[in-house]
Formats: C-alpha cells, sequence, structure tokens
C-alpha cells in the first residue's frame, strides 16, 4: 500500500484529506451538555424513578436555585422582593409552584427554589433559565438594596460549566499547538515537521470529534452500542480527547519522523528516507494501535453516556491515526513536500541539535528488509 501511495502522492494526498475533512464536518455543529440521570442506562431503577416524578411534578426533579445574602433575608423589604420573585416567575409561563424558600440559621442567606420548565440542557430548560436570569431576578430580588443574588442548580451549572469550558478552550488549544511547535521545532531543526504534525494531529482530533457528533448527537449506529442518541457530547469530553489524542498522535509522530530524519541524515534522499522510515515503523505503530483500540472499545461496552463517548472518540481517533493518517497522509505529503521537509531559516541556525545520529542508508534498508 505504502508504495502505492508514494507513487501517486498527490492523489492519495487529496483522497485521504477529503474523507478525514468529510468525517470532520458534522463536529461543527457539535452541542456539549452535561449527560445528567439521562445519561445512565433506561433499565437502571434509579433512572426509571426519576422520570416518573419528572412526569408527575415538572421542573422539581432539577429546580433553579436562587441564592439571596443579606444583612437579615427576613427583613421585610426582602421578603417582599422574594414574593414578587415568586409572582413574576410563575406569570412567565416557564417557572411554576411548588417554590420553596429556605433561611439559614443566621438569616443571612436565603435560598428559593423554581422548577424550571423542560429537564436538564434542553431548550426549554435553558429558555426558562434565561428567563429567570435575564428577567425575573434582576427586576424583583436584585434590585433590594443589600442583596447579593446568585443562581445555581442543574441547568444553571451546566449551562455555566459549558461556558467555561468553551471560552477556556482556545486557550488550552493555543498551549499545547504552540508547546509542540517548539519542541518539535528544536528535535528537527524544521519549520515544515511541526506545522505537518500539528495539521495531521488536528485532523485526527476533528475526525474524532466528527464520529462522536453522529453518533451520539444524531443518532448514526448508536443501537449498535446499546444506547440511543442523546443530543449532545458530554461537557468534558471534547478537551480531554484533545489532550490525550494530541499526546498519542504526536506519539507516533515522533517515532515515525525520527526514522525518515536518521536515514536523511545518513545520506538517503527524502524520498526514500520516507519508504524505509514509515516501513521501519509500521509493525510497531500497528501493534500498539491494535492494543489501544481494543482497551478503548471496551468502554464503549459500558452502561454511562459518557463512558460510550470516550470509548468511541477514543478507538475511532486511533484508528483514524494509525491508517488514513500515518500510512497515507503522512508519507503522501513528505512526498509532496521533498527537501522543503527540513527548511530552516536563516535566523533560527542557532537552534541546538536534537541528539540525532545518523544512520547509514545501507544499514536503514537492511533494517527495514528485516
Amino acid at each position: 500500500m505504502l508504495d502505492r501511495v508514494l507513487a501517486r502522492p498527490k492523489v492519495s494526498a487529496g483522497l485521504a484529506t477529503l474523507v478525514l475533512v468529510a468525517i470532520a464536518l458534522p463536529a461543527l455543529g457539535m452541542h456539549t451538555q452535561s449527560s445528567g440521570i439521562e445519561g445512565l442506562p433506561a433499565d437502571v431503577p434509579v433512572r426509571g424513578t426519576y422520570e416518573r416524578v419528572q412526569a408527575a411534578f415538572p421542573g422539581t426533579t432539577e429546580p433553579a436555585q436562587v441564592v439571596v445574602r443579606a444583612a437579615d433575608v427576613t427583613a421585610p423589604a426582602v421578603q417582599a422582593g422574594i414574593e414578587r420573585l415568586r409572582e413574576q416567575a410563575v406569570a412567565t409561563g416557564r417557572m411554576s409552584e411548588p417554590i420553596g424558600v429556605q433561611v439559614n440559621p443566621a438569616k443571612d442567606l436565603a435560598i428559593v427554589e423554581l422548577p424550571l420548565q423542560g429537564t436538564g440542557e434542553s431548550q426549554e430548560a435553558l429558555a426558562s433559565l434565561a428567563a429567570l436570569r435575564d428577567e425575573v431576578v434582576p427586576a424583583t430580588i436584585a434590585a433590594v438594596p443589600g442583596t447579593t443574588v446568585d443562581i445555581t442548580g442543574m441547568t444553571a451549572g451546566s449551562k455555566d460549566f459549558n461556558d467555561a469550558m468553551k471560552a477556556h478552550l482556545p486557550i488550552v488549544f493555543g498551549f499545547v499547538l504552540g508547546l509542540a511547535f517548539i519542541l518539535l521545532l528544536v528535535t528537527f531543526r524544521s519549520v515544515v515537521i511541526p506545522l505537518e504534525a500539528i495539521v495531521l494531529n488536528l485532523l485526527s482530533v476533528g475526525a474524532s470529534y466528527g464520529v462522536l457528533t453522529l453518533v451520539f448527537q444524531h443518532g448514526w449506529g448508536a443501537s449498535l452500542l446499546g444506547t440511543e442518541a442523546v443530543g449532545g457530547i458530554t461537557s468534558w469530553l471534547p478537551l480531554f480527547l484533545f489532550v490525550v489524542l494530541f499526546g498519542l498522535s504526536m506519539d507516533y509522530h515522533v517515532f515515525i519522523i525520527s526514522r525518515i530524519r536518521e536515514a536523511v541524515l545518513g545520506g538517503a534522499t527524502t524520498d526514500r528516507a520516507v519508504a524505509e522510515g514509515i516501513k521501519s515503523t509500521a509493525g510497531v505503530v500497528t501493534s500498539a494501535a491494535a492494543v489501544m483500540i481494543a482497551v478503548f472499545a471496551i468502554f464503549a461496552t459500558l452502561g454511562a453516556i459518557e463512558f460510550k463517548q470516550m470509548g468511541v472518540g477514543l478507538a475511532a481517533a486511533i484508528l483514524i491515526d494509525a491508517t488514513i493518517v500515518r500510512a497515507v497522509l503522512l508519507p503522501a505529503t513528505m512526498k509532496l513536500l521533498g527537501d522543503w521537509n527540513w527548511y530552516l531559516p536563516r535566523g533560527l541556525a542557532w537552534l541546538p541539535r536534537g541528539g540525532q545520529t545518523a544512520r547509514p542508508a545501507t544499514q536503514t534498508a537492511a533494517a527495514s528488509r528485516a
């Protein structure tokens, strides 16, 4: 297969890129959410009990909690504000009775529990939370002098966690990609190799996100895993997958590129070094990938939806990375770039060498045949 890839590098690189982009495209519509009780298998008794309570008393299983702090929450002005909060909350049609109020012994904090329409992070629940935060609370209890008001609860906590994760994703991505670029730049004394590694690894991660979105958000093949479409991906999973998969992909990449670089330093042409480097590492990469895919696939058989998603995401990414990326796209792009793979601007000639040792071309060829 490698010989065919290297014989037609443009076609191979183009087709591999199209396949990876097509798989990754659904990730553009990825929605993250807290799995909550819906993440448990349908036959678990606690889920059945929860659903019956929710059906009989909508919103009471996951109420929003308005936390009011004041010098004395039993003061007439604060109590009047809480009463207005109750009235206007019910008047919106997005919250309902019974509304409970709890006051701590010090009388400096009160918790108002408001049942929301909808469950979890459904559109109805998020709309109810927005009405509470943006309309009801500012116009009632928050307008009382001397009060401090915060809003929590399952829906609010899940939404805030999602917002925080999305806000910090660019920081994590930037740090990981920047550090990887610097390390590869110093190791291989090339600006092309780090950029190539980052692009290839991002394609692997993107494809993994796309598979997750298709299976768990749109329901493609979900029945084969004993589950159904849940409308979104567990909130913490995208960032977790990025960090883990980027590390695993980079491990493969450095291992393969090191063999190729050794051959080049030993006098082989880049084209020959690519062929020999890929062939000499294929057995190790394939074996390691097979073990990891088997291990990660076990998680997909578990009951909790977040473990299923983690298993499918990791297994799919490793499979894609070890086949399409490392066996097709990497050698094809390196063949197309040729000696440009090792381009280093003169201004960076001062960089220390990574301690690489050259392997004579004859030794490399013998090793690959063995």
